[in-house]
């Protein structure tokens, strides 16, 4: 500002507040109608030499009702022939653990007038800081209409997350007279939400949406690959299929839940060699006798009561090998003694 602070506050004084109703010749007033600390933005912006400030102080021997008097003659209040336009930047992260600081240093390069930033996911739809930032954009264009006012953000993904999202946030956009300007990707550039600009955000929604399903599939197709090769994710089973099946024949038998758990062993994970709990346990056996009441083959299948001379199936083989290979329940006992 080329203005001291006293030419300042004379040039806004000329003009009737838009915001307070304060007459000519007045300090702008709050609700309670004492003079304001500063000057309604509504207002100064009415002077061509402020509108790029964000705020003008009132003078502290401003009083209310202080009658006007002509200011000197300034020369650098007229108009000038082209407008700056009035940027405003907004910088986001999803996590404190993401850093801001290449946004906002890239916004400062682009002279941004005032820069709004948070560190809140896309997932959350009350955004704090972006609905001021938005809000300011609209005040700038509702106190002067012929000043282009610029919405800044580092790149599109930083405003939404979907179509429906990024719609709505071009119709505030549209609404207001507002352009969107992208600093970084293919499409960067200033976009007028107006007239062939709306067919530019409805391309853009559009082709979130289609990125968002392919990284989808892509995640999804992963996933199929993943799991054909035996890598299901998530953790590791406590309980796996021979373990619940070695549990449901000792309950069949009668065994309590606690001892049966203190024969079995946990095989793979931090907790490997130990037993399992016995609340993991009664879960377990609990999902196994819920699928059998709906009717569901129970996986895995309870042990067959056989005659000693019935001849053994080759799955029963595979079963007694891996039974076989469990350690011996008092083996730890007698390590210990």
């Amino acid at each position: 500002m080329d203005l001291t602070p006293d030419q300042a506050a004379l040039a806004v004084e000329r003009h009737d507040c838009p915001n307070c109703d304060a007459p000519a010749g007045s300090a702008c007033r709050t609700r309670g109608g004492k003079t304001a600390a500063k000057y309604h933005t509504p207002r100064f912006v009415l002077v061509p030499a402020l509108r790029e400030e964000l705020e003008i102080p009132v003078p502290a021997d401003r009083t209310p009702g202080r009658a006007w008097k002509q200011g000197p003659a300034l020369a650098i209040v007229p108009a000038p022939r082209t407008e700056r336009p009035v940027r405003i930047g907004y910088a986001r992260t999803s996590t404190a653990r993401q850093e801001l600081a290449s946004q906002l240093e890239a916004l400062h390069r682009a002279e941004c007038h005032k820069v709004f930033k948070e560190q809140i996911s896309t997932r959350v739809k009350v955004r704090p800081e972006l609905e001021k930032a938005l809000a300011l954009a609209r005040q700038f264009k509702e106190a002067a209409p012929e000043t282009p006012v610029i919405f800044t953000v580092h790149e599109l993904k930083r405003l939404a997350r979907n179509a429906a999202e990024l719609m709505t946030l071009s119709a505030e956009l549209q609404a207001g007279g507002i352009q969107l300007e992208l600093l970084t990707g293919p499409l960067t550039g200033i976009y007028d939400p107006n007239g062939m600009g709306a067919m530019f955000f409805a391309v853009l929604a559009v082709a979130g949406q289609i990125e968002r399903n392919y990284i989808r599939e892509k995640t999804l197709e992963g996933q199929v690959n993943a799991a054909s090769k035996g890598n299901h994710g998530g953790r590791p089973k406590v309980i796996d299929d021979d373990m619940l099946t070695f549990a449901v024949a000792l309950k069949d038998k009668g065994v309590p839940v606690p001892e049966i758990a203190k024969k079995l062993t946990i095989k793979v994970g931090k907790n490997a060699g130990k037993s399992p709990s016995v609340a993991s346990l009664y879960r377990a056996l609990a999902e196994a006798e819920a699928a059998a009441d709906d009717g569901l083959p129970l996986q895995p299948k309870p042990v067959r009561i056989r005659r000693s001379g019935d001849p053994l199936t080759p799955e029963e083989i595979d079963l007694r090998e891996r039974l076989q290979a469990q350690p011996h329940p008092n083996a730890a006992g007698t390590r210990r003694g």
